[in-house]
C-alpha cells in the first residue's frame, strides 16, 4: 500500500503539469486579455460587472498610472489601442509580463507555483495567496458542511429506500427528492431570504457575511453559535438539490447487492437482517458511493456555490474565480486552478484509501498506477 501511495503522489506532478499546460494554452488563445482590458478602462469603454456582485466586487481595482503621450499612430496588436502612445503600451505589456514569450512566462509561473508563490493580482494590487486565503474559509465552510450533511442524510435514506423498495415510503421520498432536485439552489436561497432573513416575514437569520462584525470580541461558544447562525441559510440552499443523485445511487447500489447470491446464502445460514445488511452488503454497496465523494466535495467547494455566494454576500473562491475570469486576472485564475487541481488529485488518492477502509479485501499494492 505504501508503494502505491508513493506512485500516486509521484503521478500527481506530471498530471498537474499537464493540466496547467492545457489551460495556459487555452487562455492564451482566448480573445482579450489584461492589456486589452486596461486599455478599455483607460478609454472608459470597459464595463465592470463585478461591481454589482455583492461584496465581492467592492475591492479596489488598481490601474497603472498612464504615462506618455496618447498621440501615437503606430499600429498596435491590441484592440482599442489606437491613439495611445506605443511606449505606454509597452509599459503595460511589461507590467503584466507580456513582454516575454508565452513559453518563458509559463515556466516562470510553474517555478513560482512549486513553492506556492502565485504572484500579485493584476487588478487588486494584493498577493494572490492572500486573496485565496481570505476567501478559503467561506468555500471550505460551504463545501465541507454541505458535503457532510448530504452524505449523512443520503446514505441512510438510500439504504431505507432500498430495504423498502416499492413501498409507500419509497414512492413518497422519491417524489420529494425529485421536487427538491428540480428547484435551483439560488432560487431556494431567495425564498429563504424572503421568509427568514427579513425579506417579507421574519428576520431570524442574517443576510450577509460568514460571521458578525464583532465576532472577534465574542467568547468562543458565542463565536461558534454566530458562525452556524450565519452559515445556516447558505448551507440549506445548497442542500436542496444535493440529495437526489447520492440517495438514488445508494439505493441502487444496495438493491444490486441485496439481490446477489451471497446475501441469500448468508440469510440461509441464519444471519440476522441487520448483520447481512451492514456486515456484508454495506461494504460492497458503499464503494460506488465513496468513489463520488472527491468530485462532490470539489464541485460544491469551487463551483456549485457561486450564485449562493453572491446572494448571501459571501466572499468565497467561486466568486473570486468568476471575478478573475471577467477581469482577465491571470495570476488569480491560474493560482486558483493550481490549488483546485492539487486538492482534487489529493482527494482522489484519499478516496482510494477510503476504499480500503470500507473493504479491506481491496488491495492496491498490485496496481502499477
Amino acid at each position: 500500500m505504501l508503494a502505491y501511495v508513493a506512485r500516486r503522489l509521484l503521478l500527481i506532478l506530471p498530471t498537474l503539469f499537464g493540466i496547467m499546460v492545457i489551460n495556459f494554452i487555452i487562455v492564451q488563445a482566448a480573445p482579450g486579455g489584461p492589456v486589452e482590458l486596461m486599455i478599455a478602462r483607460i478609454k472608459g469603454t470597459a464595463v465592470d460587472p463585478t461591481s454589482r456582485l455583492g461584496s465581492g466586487g467592492s475591492e479596489t481595482v488598481a490601474a497603472p498610472a498612464q504615462v506618455g503621450s496618447q498621440a501615437g499612430g503606430e499600429t498596435s496588436k491590441y484592440r482599442g489601442a489606437r491613439g495611445l502612445d506605443p511606449e505606454f503600451i509597452r509599459q503595460l505589456e511589461k507590467l503584466y509580463g507580456f513582454d516575454k514569450p508565452a513559453h518563458e512566462r509559463f515556466f516562470q509561473m510553474i517555478r513560482r507555483y512549486v513553492v506556492f508563490d502565485f504572484g500579485q493580482s493584476f487588478f487588486r494590487d494584493r498577493p494572490v495567496i492572500k486573496l485565496i486565503m481570505d476567501r478559503l474559509p467561506v468555500s471550505i465552510s460551504l463545501g465541507l458542511w454541505t458535503t457532510l450533511l448530504v452524505y449523512l442524510v443520503s446514505i441512510p435514506l438510500g439504504i431505507a429506500k432500498a430495504v423498502r423498495d416499492g413501498s409507500q415510503f419509497d414512492v413518497w421520498t422519491s417524489s420529494t427528492i425529485i421536487v427538491g432536485y428540480a428547484v435551483p439552489g439560488f432560487l431556494f436561497a431567495i425564498l429563504l431570504i424572503v421568509l427568514l432573513a427579513g425579506g417579507s416575514f421574519v428576520q431570524w437569520f442574517p443576510l450577509r457575511g460568514l460571521v458578525s462584525p464583532n465576532w472577534e470580541q465574542l467568547s468562543w461558544p458565542a463565536r461558534i453559535g454566530d458562525y452556524f447562525w450565519h452559515i445556516t441559510l447558505p448551507i440549506v440552499s445548497l442542500l436542496v438539490g444535493g440529495f437526489a443523485g447520492l440517495t438514488m445511487l445508494t439505493k441502487n447500489s444496495f438493491l444490486e447487492e441485496i439481490n446477489k447470491q451471497y446475501v441469500t446464502t448468508a440469510r440461509a445460514k441464519g444471519l440476522t437482517r441487520q448483520r447481512v445488511l451492514y456486515g456484508h452488503v454495506f461494504r460492497n454497496a458503499m464503494l460506488l458511493v465513496i468513489a463520488g465523494f472527491p468530485a462532490a466535495f470539489i464541485g460544491i467547494l469551487f463551483t456549485g456555490a457561486l450564485l449562493v455566494e453572491v446572494i448571501f454576500s459571501l466572499d468565497g473562491l467561486g466568486l473570486l474565480g468568476f471575478e478573475a475570469a471577467i477581469n482577465r486576472d491571470y495570476p488569480i485564475m491560474f493560482g486558483t486552478l493550481y490549488i483546485y487541481t492539487l486538492l482534487g488529485l489529493l482527494l482522489g488518492l484519499i478516496s482510494d484509501l477510503t476504499y480500503v477502509m470500507v473493504d479491506p479485501r481491496i488491495d492496491f499494492s498490485s496496481r502499477k498506477v
